[in-house]
């Protein structure tokens, strides 16, 4: 699989982020808006190139520059699966600085709120802000910070592929502190739709805890893009329980979807696993 590596510039005033408007060098339909997005050149660190686009692009000079992530997504280019790294930087630059653009955007503006603003996002930059900020949208704007959120790992298995199948999740709180940890057997089923019926049990049980900020955690790439609308769902198996999980989001204030490596699931896995053991030891033929 190819990759694509970019540095990308989070420009801030007051809560506003900076959005930059592409020039696609013809008559342009709807404009189509980014965050300070660029490559790096041979040779340079990552924090030199985003500094060089910042300068070259927006005509500013940075006067602090901070890592803030490092996040990996897939994108469709043609009929081939594309790998994203996106390294985030989080830029301040002087008040009395102003914004000269460089030949490959035309406008900016600033804006917290995409919708309100006018702003259509390119798939990239969108995924970038949802991944960081978190995808849920309410009436109180984009971007809600849930950074204090509770975290419900969740985690499907299939023996077989399809087979034996089953969900677990694993939910902490503040300070990493379980509040509630589960699984449960769901039949003969895949593990693409084992992995949903986790999702949907996971946002259930917020739900029944009341939870109203939550981070939902996930080793599956691609379901967590998914919700994140990096990918649009097509098959039939998935699309009944998309909807089921898509009303229950709108019990919650705030949510994000996030992905991890699987061995950073580990918890919401062993539920899964055990959840499949427990109904074969329950249900064994003498």
């Amino acid at each position: 699989m190819k990759q694509r590596i970019r540095v990308v510039g989070i420009i801030k005033k007051n809560d506003d982020i900076l959005f930059v408007k592409k020039n696609l060098g013809r008559a342009e339909g709807v404009a189509i808006w980014e965050i300070p997005t660029g490559k790096i050149h041979f040779g340079e660190q990552p924090e030199e190139a985003m500094s060089r686009i910042v300068y070259e692009e927006i005509g500013l000079q940075t006067t602090s520059i901070k890592l803030v992530d490092a996040i990996t997504f897939l994108s469709l280019e043609g009929a081939s699966q594309l790998g994203n790294l996106y390294i985030v930087y989080e830029i301040i630059v002087s008040d009395d600085q102003k914004i000269v653009l460089g030949d490959n955007y035309t406008s900016y503006k600033f804006s917290n709120n995409v919708e309100q603003g006018g702003i259509r996002l390119n798939d990239s930059s969108l995924s970038v802000l949802e991944i960081l900020y978190g995808r849920k949208e309410t009436k109180k704007g984009n971007y809600r910070n849930v950074a204090n959120a509770a975290t419900v790992f969740v985690d499907g298995c299939s023996r077989g592929n399809p087979g034996p199948a089953g969900i677990g999740y694993y939910i902490i709180g503040d300070g990493d502190r379980l509040l509630k940890k589960g699984g449960e057997f769901i039949g003969f089923a895949t593990s693409r739709v084992a992995e949903y019926y986790a999702l949907k049990e996971g946002c259930e049980q917020a739900i029944e805890m009341g939870l109203k900020s939550v981070r939902f955690v996930s080793d599956n790439l691609m379901m967590v893009n998914q919700m994140n609308g990096v990918y649009k769902i097509k098959n039939k198996d998935i699309m009944p329980i998309y909807d089921d999980i898509q009303k229950l989001l709108d019990n919650f204030e705030a949510c994000a979807f996030v992905h991890v490596k699987r061995e950073q699931n580990i918890e919401a896995d062993e539920a899964a696993n055990e959840a499949v053991d427990r109904h074969f030891e329950e249900n064994v033929i003498e």
